[in-house]
């Protein structure tokens, strides 16, 4: 199940770890990673073990992820226009390093960031980003990938 099928929570953002599907961690990697910092809900795996789907939980902030593997030509079809992007913001050479790592990439993680519902908010109102970012750090060391928050097209 989803978290935007529970109405305890309400997504706010989505940001990527793009890896090379050869690198693709299996559900267990993951889950003993993200595990030791976060609760872990519901998850699935393919037929080799590798992750399809986790959701975790973090009461320490009242937000939680959905974490998805996305592949094949749904991730082809987007990245020029993640690449045109992301460079409009770059200028240092280590950055456009890792936008040559991006672009080699033909995979990604969907790190699907909700934040729990506790009383009527405003629209604008801050979400603290710090068990995204330890998500998207993490993911991306596992996998050997590269964070990316394509809102803000950013590299992480």
């Amino acid at each position: 199940m989803s978290l935007f099928e529970n109405n305890e929570y309400r997504w706010r953002e989505t940001c990527f770890v793009m890896v090379d599907s050869q690198t693709r961690p299996s559900l267990r990697q993951v889950c003993e990673q993200l595990g030791v910092t976060f609760d872990l809900g519901q998850s699935t795996a393919n037929e080799q073990g590798q992750l399809e789907t986790l959701t975790i939980f973090s009461p320490n902030d009242f937000s939680a992820m959905d974490i998805c593997f996305v592949g094949g030509d749904e991730v082809e079809e987007q990245m020029d226009e993640l690449l045109s992007d992301l460079r409009r913001g770059l200028a240092e050479p280590a950055e456009l390093e890792r936008l040559d790592a991006v672009a080699r990439c033909d995979a990604r993680l969907d790190v699907l960031h909700f934040e729990r519902v506790m009383e009527p908010l405003e629209e604008d109102e801050f979400l603290d980003p710090g068990s995204l970012l330890l998500v998207l750090k993490q993911l991306a060391e596992l996998c050997d990938g590269v964070g990316v928050d394509p809102q803000s097209g950013t590299i992480l």
